[in-house]
């Protein structure tokens, strides 16, 4: 199978054609070549710029394209337009930020969506991601009514994971010691490897599944404080503590879900970390256990550190403080 990735060299994308590579398809990559231009010389690499040049996109057809890094609508119209008829069966990766909140745990991927405020915005931030992956979904749905996939994920983990989020977890565990950690109980999390995606994603297009999936896991219930003690049983050495640190007292000391990532308590829309993963299931996505995704996160960690974006996680100077303050708060 000719297999079409726009991405495909850093992390999500890069999963895919791994997977895509490993079950025998003909790949080509369209990349903007600043990052991994070393990765998969056995794939076509298409040199490009989706908001500028798609010219390197003229000749060529494949059987299925995956997008993995389209954000506008306008894209997504500039890419289809690209491509004609020669593009295959679509797969467009989405996002559980898609969902109107607060929307019950459990919940169906028909469930609400939200709109942008002002569809024509080109600004990409907290307030108009997921309102510009429905319209970026709903184009799709037109342009593509005789094939498409939409596939909406949580949290994105593993490893090459260059927002760090869920690795800085793993990585401050695994130091041990008095790790201060959000105390959580009522607030729900869930994630999906990439390679498991991945995997899954290239299975849906040799099977040709269209319809609209959930990449989540577990199902819910599933609560952060949960995922955090999962993390220390697996790599947290002898001695290591879990401080329990209230929301509020965080909160209040101006701590967010990038000082503290993927804490759900900084999110106001917290709830669509409890979708339904049922769908996807049923259509193949087996993740793997999280111990496992955890372990390997870190040792992949252990050979090649993965660079921290600005402002993941607490300096331990900070964590130190901070956990100071809430010891002797009484």
């Amino acid at each position: 199978m000719r297999v079409l990735v726009i991405g495909g060299t850093a992390f999500v994308g890069r999963h895919i054609t791994e997977s895509a590579l490993a079950a025998g398809h003909e790949v080509t990559l369209f990349h903007r070549g600043l990052t991994g231009g070393d990765l998969f010389p056995q794939a076509t690499h298409l040199t490009g710029d989706r908001d500028r040049d798609l010219s390197a996109l003229a000749d060529g057809e494949w059987d299925a394209t995956i997008d993995v890094c389209c954000y506008l609508p306008r894209q997504a119209r500039a890419l289809a337009a690209a491509l004609g008829r020669r593009g295959g069966h679509h797969v467009f990766i989405s996002s559980t930020s898609v969902y109107r909140t607060p929307v019950a745990a459990g919940f169906a991927e028909d469930a609400p969506l939200v709109d942008v405020a002002s569809p024509a915005t080109e600004e990409v931030d907290e307030q108009t991601y997921g309102g510009l992956k429905v319209a970026c979904e709903r184009a799709v749905a037109g342009l593509y009514a005789a094939g498409f996939t939409i596939v909406r994920p949580t949290y994105v983990i593993g490893p090459h994971d260059r927002s760090y989020r869920f690795t800085w977890w793993v990585e401050r565990i695994a130091l041990g010691g008095t790790v201060l950690a959000p105390r959580s109980p009522h607030d729900p999390i869930q994630v999906i490897d990439a390679r498991d995606m991945g995997t899954w994603i290239v299975s849906l297009i040799a099977e040709r599944h269209s319809g609209v999936y959930h990449a989540v896991s577990p199902a819910p219930p599933f609560r952060f404080q949960e995922l955090l003690e999962r993390i220390a049983a697996e790599v947290g050495p002898a001695r290591t503590e879990l401080v329990w640190v209230d929301e509020d007292f965080l909160l209040a000391d101006g701590q967010t879900d990038l000082s503290l990532p993927l804490w759900p308590g900084a999110d106001s829309a917290r709830d669509i970390n409890a979708a339904d993963p049922a769908a996807a299931c049923a259509a193949g996505l087996a993740p793997r256990p999280l111990e496992q995704s955890i372990a390997e996160i870190h040792a992949a960690e252990l050979v090649a550190p993965t660079p921290r974006g600005p402002g993941v996680g607490l300096p331990p100077e900070r964590e130190a403080a901070l956990l100071a303050r809430w010891l002797r708060r009484d």
